[in-house]
């Protein structure tokens, strides 16, 4: 089970990419009505939290610069954004980057149990793996909003 886990990691990270690569940048910034915020912000946000939930799981070093956290964590906006964001492919490179770093996992990594159970609101997690399963559902989430802005741009 932890195996598919992983190979479905890699295969949403890979959709993603593709979806990415196939936006004109011209659209990464335009804010349609109706969402809170951008392409730019959403595909940071991806970036920025698998970083984080890698770290959370794995106590892996950060990959990322301290910067996305004021750019692209909960509850940042480009609308807010003081410093410049980062060019498509500044954050093509960075999905690729961790999709690298995601076939370094084992099921062994994933059935590792977390030194501190991780609460988020009334959920809990306990293992490496049930914190990164729900780091993939939240990845799908964001490339679902990136596909409706697409769609709302059309």
């Amino acid at each position: 089970m932890t195996q598919s886990i992983i190979h479905t990691s890699k295969v949403l990270r890979q959709v993603v990419i593709g979806q990415v690569q196939g936006i004109s940048e011209e659209k990464f910034d335009i804010q349609p009505a109706g969402f809170n915020n951008t392409i730019r912000w959403n595909v940071g946000h991806i970036i920025y939290w698998m970083d984080k939930y890698a770290t959370l799981s794995f106590g892996s070093l950060s990959g990322i610069p301290e910067h996305y956290e004021k750019l692209f964590n909960s509850g940042t906006k480009p609308s807010d954004w003081t410093i410049a964001p980062l060019s498509k492919d500044e954050l093509l490179q960075m999905l690729s980057d961790q999709l690298s770093r995601l076939s370094e996992l084992t099921p062994a990594m994933l059935d590792e149990e977390l030194k501190t159970p991780y609460a988020m609101g009334p959920f809990q997690f306990g293992t490496s793996g049930e914190l990164f399963n729900f780091a993939l559902m939240h990845e799908a989430i964001h490339l679902g909003t990136i596909s409706s802005q697409l769609k709302a741009l059309q």
